[in-house]
Parts: C-alpha cells; structure tokens; sequence
C-alpha cells in the first residue's frame, strides 16, 4: 500500500477535497481537474513516501473515526446523541433577519447572516468561504474577512469545490477562523488539525452544510448546454436564488456593463442587469432532480454515511417539511454541537441578526428522508459492489446499515448513469429523459 495520495486515487476514494495539496511539505501535490472532477496530482520525484504521508493521513476520502473524533470535542455533559444527527447540543429553525440575504440565499440565509455577527462582533478574524472566480462560474474558496467578502459565496454551489490554498493561509495568518465545507472538507480539516498544531489553535470551529451527494463540473456543464449559453458570456450564476429553494439563474450576453468581481461586491449590490443581457430562471425542483439525478455523482459520494458534517461544531441546511417547505423566502435548520457555538447564536439572535426556534430529531430527520434514512444501506451495496471489483473501500468507526435488494437495484441504476454523465457524447439520452424540461 502507497503512503501517499496515490492509494486514495487508484481506489475512486478521493473526494477532491483538495486538503492533501497544502499539507504535502515537499510541494508534491497539485490538484487539477480531470473528467470533471478535482483530482490529486503526485510528482513522485518530490514525494517523501514512507517518510512522510501527511497526505494520507491527512485524506477523508480513506475513511474517518466519526465517533471517536466526535467523542473526542463534543462531550459537553447535555449532549444528546442520535444515529443520523451524531452528537448535538440544539437543533434550530430560523432565518436571517436581513431580508436580501434571506432572499437570495439558499435556504434562509443563516450561514451568512451568522458569518456577519462573528465578523462584526470580532469573535474571528476571517471564514473559509466558497465564491466563483472572475468566469463567474469556476469555484473559488478564499478567507473571507469583512461582510462584503461573504456575501460573494452566498447560496449553493452543486459542483467540486476545493479547499487547497486556504489551510496553510490560515496555519500562517493570526487570530481565529472557521472553516466552512461539505461533511468530507470538515473530515479533511479535522485530520489534519490532528497533526499540524499551528492550524488547529487558529480554527475557532468548522461550519458544515447538509450533503447527500456531490455532483461533477459535467453536471454544470451540461446545465449549460441544456439551456444554450456560452460560459464565456456569462456575467452572474446562482444555482440557487431568488427564495426558497430557489432558481437557478444565469445571467449572459451582452456588451459592457458593470459586473462586480468575486471579492469587491458591496452588501446590497448584485450583478446589474441591463437590457442587453439574457435572463435564464429555472425552479429548483425543475432542473436539479430532473436533470442531475446521479448522472454526475462522484463515486466517492456514494460510499459516504456523513450527511450532516458530524465532525462539524455547526451543520447548517434547509428543511424540506412542512411547515417549514411552505415559507416562500427562506427557512434555515442548523445543528449545535457544543455549549460555546450555541451561546453565539442565542446572542446573534438577541442582537436581532437572526430569527431562531427549536426543533426536534424528528422532524430535523424526517425533513431530511429522501436523502438521510436511505444513506447508510446505500452506501453498503456500493462497498460491497466495489470490493468485488477488487477495490479498497473507506473505513468508519461507525457502521453501515444492510441493504436491501432495492438499494443494489438502486446503485446499480446509479452507477449506469454515472456511465452516461461521464461521456459527453451520450448526453443526448439525458436530454431525451428531460425533454420539454
């Protein structure tokens, strides 16, 4: 077995994370896209091998002990414990009281809005934070250090996001930050505070969103394709804006104009549209389940049994469930996990930032069905198809569920499509699905 990065790709176990970038002393890492997805790349001639394995030990993909890193930071002795949500000490609804930010935020606004309190209340120097680059398409993670800089990574992003530049920004940097990711990014992070000192005593706490699965860059560009625009003539692209659930809207076309720049947008400012720009606006339930589905899934992410961030001091996502699924601007559900960060939001709402009630496991999980119950049995069948194959598989300390027949039949439909979002030249077969759409 390789101890390096190599292991993790040769297994489809890499999650493209992008974390074993930064920790690879020798610079022997670059991550770079292939076939749609972030991929590690080693420079054998620069590797340490067994010397080293930072990268390795540093990977979520390989596996990650949920419990015993669980265990391990959250044993406040109120915390209360369930199968799906892991250790918490509240669960909330709620919303931000600003209401652009609710409105064109994915679900209520409160990663946002709560970024701001702790900006502005100076309990950190700066947040981990997702945005688009200048293309205004390509993701971009940076620190966010003022409300403005926030504001630019707002609202969903369904494609590879990598975290490979901001962790050693962050070991070098002074005060505190949090770190904002998918459930395998906090793993990744977690891993690595475990064996680099000066990054863990600079992360004030790791910000997870709700994650079923991600999906490949395919999947954006078949969006686009789909709905006939050019990625150079693109000026604003939001999976998901304008209230609850949202729109996917893009913005193209054009000659001019003022667009702003992923990190000098002003608070109340969004992309200006003119006459001469083009306006696409698709519901959310009308492109994401119809034309996604598993076409463009990451292997990965189907043998993940984390769909909350476990490993996370918040985890933050919408509420599909009534009453909540009726509110057409926005409704927020986040999970606490320690005493510290639900004081922080207790006090964000005291100071009129936030709109915050409690929730029950129930209805926190229910809201979550589609995705959450079947998750762990999924996963299973797709262990089992994988090690037949002869590949190596992740490993938790927490177990799987047994699935059913109708989790193989299920996964194995998925992988078909897998097959197809891969080819280009196969896309017509989703579009014949999509028709009319």
């Amino acid at each position: 077995m390789p101890n390096n990065i190599t292991y993790t790709v040769d297994n489809l176990l890499c999650t493209g994370c992008g974390i074993c970038e930064d920790v690879c002393p020798k610079q022997a890492i670059s991550i770079n896209r292939i076939n749609g997805e972030h991929r590690p790349a080693l420079d054998n001639s620069l590797c340490l091998g067994d010397k080293c394995g930072r990268c390795l030990k540093a990977c979520p993909g390989v596996g990650v002990d949920l419990i015993g890193i669980a265990r391990e930071h959250f044993e406040d002795v109120s915390v209360k414990e369930d199968k799906y949500i892991g250790r918490y000490i509240g669960l909330h609804t709620g919303y931000s009281l600003d209401g652009d930010i609710r409105y064109h935020s994915a679900s209520g606004g409160m990663v946002s809005q709560f970024l701001f309190f702790l900006l502005e209340e100076k309990i950190i120097y700066g947040a981990v934070v997702t945005g688009y680059g200048e293309d205004h398409v390509t993701p971009m993670s940076y620190i966010a250090r003022t409300p403005e800089e926030v504001i630019c990574a707002r609202s969903s992003k369904y494609c590879p996001v990598a975290l490979n530049k901001v962790g050693n920004e962050i070991a070098r940097s002074e005060g505190k930050y949090v770190v904002v990711g998918t459930p395998c990014h906090i793993q990744g992070f977690r891993k690595r505070a475990a064996i680099d000192g000066r990054f863990r005593e600079r992360v004030a706490g790791y910000f997870s969103i709700y994650c079923s699965s991600g999906r490949t860059f395919n999947g954006q560009d078949y969006l686009f394709k789909h709905y006939g625009v050019k990625k150079r003539e693109i000026k604003y692209f939001a999976y998901r804006d304008e209230g609850c659930l949202g729109k996917l809207t893009i913005l193209y076309g054009g000659v001019g104009g003022e667009f702003p720049s992923p990190r000098a947008t002003k608070v109340s400012t969004r992309c200006r549209e003119s006459e001469s720009l083009k306006k696409i606006s698709i519901p959310y339930t009308s492109y994401y389940g119809p034309m996604l589905r598993s076409f463009f899934k990451p292997h990965r992410c189907l043998t993940c049994i984390d769909h909350y961030g476990e490993l996370a001091d918040v985890c933050f996502g919408d509420i599909h469930i009534a009453p909540y699924d009726k509110d057409e601007v926005g409704v927020s559900s986040w999970i606490t996990r320690n005493k510290y960060w639900e004081t922080q939001f207790v006090n964000a709402a005291k100071e009129g930032y936030i709109k915050m009630e409690d929730v029950s496991a129930k209805v926190l999980n229910d809201s979550q069905a589609a995705m959450l119950y079947p998750k762990k049995r999924c996963a299973q069948a797709v262990v089992n198809i994988d090690k037949l194959m002869g590949r190596k598989t992740p490993v938790y300390d927490k177990p799987f569920d047994k699935p059913r027949v109708k989790d193989y039949v299920s996964e194995i439909v998925c992988l078909a499509q897998q097959f197809v979002g891969r080819r280009k030249y196969l896309w017509f077969l989703i579009d014949f699905l999509n028709k009319g759409k």
